[in-house]
Parts: structure tokens; C-alpha cells; sequence
């Protein structure tokens, strides 16, 4: 199962995102756990994930972030603007599991 948490300043844009992150995965038939957090909440909500991937409106915090998943060894990222503005599911579901294959 992929786990994966998606963060941003309130945790409700990124919503949207999950909910099409895990309609893809449904269409792949692959299993996974996807949830949205606000960036506040980030250290109680690595334990057992993937990889976490930051809203683009909260990329300035990435290397801030960065330290907090370092100790957990979850890979993070900023999910590119053009895929997050556009809703696309499929491709924001791909780059986090090319995250996990790294």
C-alpha cells in the first residue's frame, strides 16, 4: 500500500487533490492511503508514509519541512504547479511514486 500526505497551509485546497489522486489509483487498481494536513500538523503525520508532497503555495516551506521528514527518511517534494492548478490526479499520483522509487 502507498501511503502518502499532502500538506498545505490549511490541509482543505489540497482536499480537492486527494480525492482525485485516489480515483486514479482506483482506475490502476493500486491500494493506497492518501490524506491532506495542513502544514502545521506535519510532525504528528509522518509516521509510516511514503512521501509527503507540499501545495505549491506552501513550497516556500520546503526546506523548513525538509528537516522534519529527514528524521522519518519520508522523501518530500513540491508538487509542480501545473499539475496541482490543473486537479490532475493521475500525474501528481506518478510523481509521488517516482519520490518513493529514488
Amino acid at each position: 500500500m502507498l501511503v502518502v500526505r499532502l500538506f498545505c497551509d490549511q490541509g482543505i485546497s489540497t482536499s480537492v487533490l486527494v480525492t482525485k489522486m485516489r480515483k486514479a489509483a482506483a482506475r490502476q487498481g493500486k491500494e493506497v492511503e492518501i490524506q491532506a494536513f495542513p502544514t502545521f500538523d506535519m510532525a504528528k503525520q509522518l509516521d509510516g508514509v511514503d512521501c509527503a508532497l507540499l501545495g505549491p503555495q506552501v513550497g516556500y516551506l520546503k526546506n523548513k519541512m525538509a528537516a522534519l521528514c529527514a528524521e522519518k527518511n519520508v522523501p518530500l517534494e513540491v508538487i509542480p504547479a501545473e499539475d496541482y492548478g490543473a486537479g490532475d490526479g493521475e500525474k501528481v499520483l506518478a510523481f509521488a511514486e517516482s519520490l518513493i522509487k529514488k
